[in-house]
């Protein structure tokens, strides 16, 4: 008779053949689920308290102009400054902003685009006014104030 010899291992080694599906399904999540921020704001942005306050609903029809003192004053000056996306800008540049956002959005959802301002509570009424009447001449007539809910 012959002896039969058990040869002892170690630990199985483990299965990694579903891994990379895992990898992939949990890169789609974070994919959908993570949103990215797509302005740096450049101005001081403390925004007023309010107590009637309503939320936007489709905030991809949302064009945003934020009004405040320049956080970097060395490099902007002082006052009251414009920003539309990543940079300052004049009043002069608010047409084309407006302009160049509606040519995003398919015509038909045009009408209902919505200009955002988000001014700082200690930014000049003069400016605001002035971004108002540029957005006039662009029959740009849906305007909403950013604000925070008012400590009750």
């Amino acid at each position: 008779m012959s002896k039969f010899n058990k040869k002892k291992k170690g630990m199985a080694p483990i299965n990694t053949a579903s891994l990379p599906d895992i990898v992939f399904m949990l890169l789609f999540f974070f994919m959908v689920a993570t949103t990215m921020r797509e302005t740096t704001i450049l101005v001081k942005n403390d925004i007023p308290t309010a107590t009637e306050i309503k939320k936007l609903e489709e905030k991809r029809l949302v064009m945003t102009i934020y009004v405040g003192e320049a956080q970097d004053a060395d490099v902007y000056g002082v006052g009251d400054k414009i920003q539309l996306n990543d940079k300052i800008a004049t009043i002069r540049d608010v047409r084309n902003f407006i302009y160049m956002s509606r040519k995003k959005v398919p015509e038909d959802e045009q009408s209902y685009m919505t200009t955002l301002i988000k001014g700082d509570k200690e930014s000049s009424v003069g400016t605001i006014n002035d971004i108002k009447k540029e957005l006039r001449e662009v029959n740009a007539l849906k305007v909403t104030y950013a604000t925070r809910p008012a400590a009750q």
